[in-house]
């Protein structure tokens, strides 16, 4: 059939990602229209290794509270952190409706009780149409590593905005419910404007395995061990949580679970159905110690080796209720994030080193990912045959890659456009432009209560601080004659050891009374004057006697 664009509008179509691109976290995306704002998902980010005491990355509201009497409502696709982490931080500003499946507001509303927040919580099944003023959004069923996953077909003015979510095409899922192969092709041969679509796993060729191969994999591991069995995995996997407690009822286990995340979404799931657990089956993590070895299984966090996760501190031997002795089986049943091999790294080893018989991604077929590679992405843009194309939800070269991956399969290249957060996408039933225009985008950091007040001059001097350390110089001036009553004392942190470095801490005190004599003589009155030749000074002869450039911080004060 086909496909056919009719044009019902001369006014455009905005869609602004405001995180998600370039980037792997923090997926939230804008479709404007008019006076009319449509928001798929909410996410947060981890910080990287340079975002010293960051506690997690949101994207920038600001464009939003410009224009939030627009604001229709939010729709969720799925309930991974990436999507949904933002949302407590959103509704600090915003009362916009929310939308999505049971599992992922079950998860949000745990969040907005811990914030002490309301929303007015929609729930939807895929399946279902809702009408968000201009936008007339079909949820459809697809699988990913986490229940109730659903992919997106918004109609809008100018034509059909097709957004996957994070998906992968798995035949025989564990609840047994495949994506909605029918409902794609309708909706392809009806016509798609623009497809949005997952780019994670773009730059891996074939198919992604389904989770059966883990589930085939743990039985044999089960079968075949007499010790205790510990499990790392993400909590949000509910299927995997499925497959190791079907096991474990199988071989004659009870299980218990460890880590407040991994204890929430066990205690949903199971509340709302999406985990089937027999009676009995659950034991307390306090009350394990009568069990024996091999009628034993625990559920954990801390697969990504988060450093105070249930896992790493059971590592660490710091937690109150498990202490991994020799003969303990452990597995994680995960592959690190990028970024995060060293420190899953370190946790193996610290179990290896107490005994512990250890199981990874590397030995095992443990992990399967949650995204689709190159086969599974060509049979959606087959079925959907999109206008044209935005690549989402990855890095640069995933991105990339998959807008190659639309080039081969002969979609013009002029179609397909390689966005970054912030840039504003123009779309009319004919046309797609990328404006001049670039709405604020960047990343807002989280510390503790402080969101957004940590910026890049502090990380900076973080950064310098964790490098170089710290000297203070602490002197006492008499404001009447300028000439200085007391000092200068050096004090240093993280710089050198003073005790052992007395020589160059009286060298340094000597340079600074040296500055402070040419202010003195020079008549300079100003004290910030007279702290930038201090830390000037300082600074030169720091770095000439150990090449280090340690934060210098002059104080003086009157007297």
């Amino acid at each position: 059939m086909k496909t056919n664009f009719k044009k019902k509008s001369g006014n455009a179509l905005r869609v602004i990602p405001l995180g998600g691109l370039n980037e792997i976290g923090k997926n939230m995306t804008i479709l404007e229209y008019n006076d009319e704002m449509l928001i798929i998902d909410c996410g947060l980010s981890f910080p990287d290794d340079e975002m010293y005491g960051i506690d997690i990355v949101i994207p920038d509201f600001s464009y939003l509270k410009k224009n939030a009497a627009k604001i229709k409502g939010i729709v969720i696709t799925h309930g991974h952190e990436d999507h949904i982490g933002a949302i407590p931080y959103f509704l600090k500003s915003f009362d916009a409706p929310i939308y999505g499946t049971r599992l992922p507001l079950g998860l949000v509303s745990n969040k907005l009780k811990e914030h002490g927040l309301k929303a007015k919580l929609n729930v939807i099944k895929a399946g279902d149409t809702i009408k968000l003023g201009n936008f007339k959004v079909e949820t459809i069923r697809v699988t990913h590593s986490i229940a109730d996953a659903i992919c997106l077909s918004i109609e809008t003015p100018v034509g059909v905005v097709f957004h996957t979510g994070d998906f992968k095409i798995d035949y025989t899922p564990v609840d047994g419910e495949p994506i909605d192969f029918h409902r794609f092709a309708e909706i392809g041969n009806k016509g798609v404007l623009l497809m949005m679509a997952d780019s994670t796993n773009a730059t891996r060729p074939g198919f992604t395995a389904s989770e059966k191969t883990v589930g085939k994999t743990l039985e044999n591991i089960f079968r075949d061990s007499k010790t205790r069995i510990i499990i790392a995995t993400f909590s949000s996997n509910v299927h995997r949580v499925q497959r190791i407690i079907d096991n474990a009822v199988k071989f004659d286990r009870k299980v218990a679970i460890s880590g407040r995340s991994m204890v929430n979404v066990v205690n949903l799931a199971v509340e709302l159905g999406y985990l089937k657990v027999p009676a009995g089956t659950l034991v307390d993590i306090n009350k394990i110690k009568g069990i024996p070895d091999k009628n034993l299984v625990i559920i954990t966090t801390g697969s990504q080796g988060e450093p105070m996760s249930a896992l790493s501190r059971m590592a660490a031997a710091e937690h109150k209720a498990v202490q991994i002795k020799k003969g303990d089986m452990v597995i994680l049943s995960s592959s690190p994030i990028p970024g995060n091999e060293k420190t899953v790294s370190n946790v193996v080893n610290r179990l290896f080193e107490k005994g512990a018989e250890v199981i990874y991604s590397d030995i095992a077929d443990i992990h399967v990912s949650g995204h689709a590679c190159e086969e599974e992405l060509k049979l959606i843009h087959m079925l959907l045959k999109p206008k044209y194309f935005v690549p989402v939800h990855g890095e640069y070269r995933h991105l990339r890659a998959h807008a190659a991956l639309a080039e081969n399969l002969r979609m013009d290249a002029n179609d397909i456009f390689i966005l970054k957060n912030g840039n504003v996408l123009e779309l009319t039933a004919n046309s797609a432009k990328v404006t001049n225009e670039e709405v604020p985008a960047s990343p807002v950091l989280v510390d503790g209560l402080g969101v957004g007040d940590v910026g890049n001059i502090v990380l900076r001097d973080r950064k310098l601080l964790s490098e170089s350390g710290l000297i203070i110089v602490v002197a006492a001036i008499d404001r009447a004659s300028g000439e200085v009553a007391s000092g200068p004392d050096i004090i240093s942190r993280g710089f050198v050891y003073v005790r052992e470095n007395e020589d160059l801490i009286e060298e340094a005190r000597a340079v600074v009374t040296k500055a402070l004599d040419k202010c003195m003589n020079d008549n300079v009155k100003e004290w910030n004057t007279m702290k930038s030749a201090v830390r000037d000074a300082l600074r030169n002869f720091i770095f000439e006697k150990t090449k280090r450039s340690p934060v210098i911080l002059p104080i003086f004060m009157e007297v």
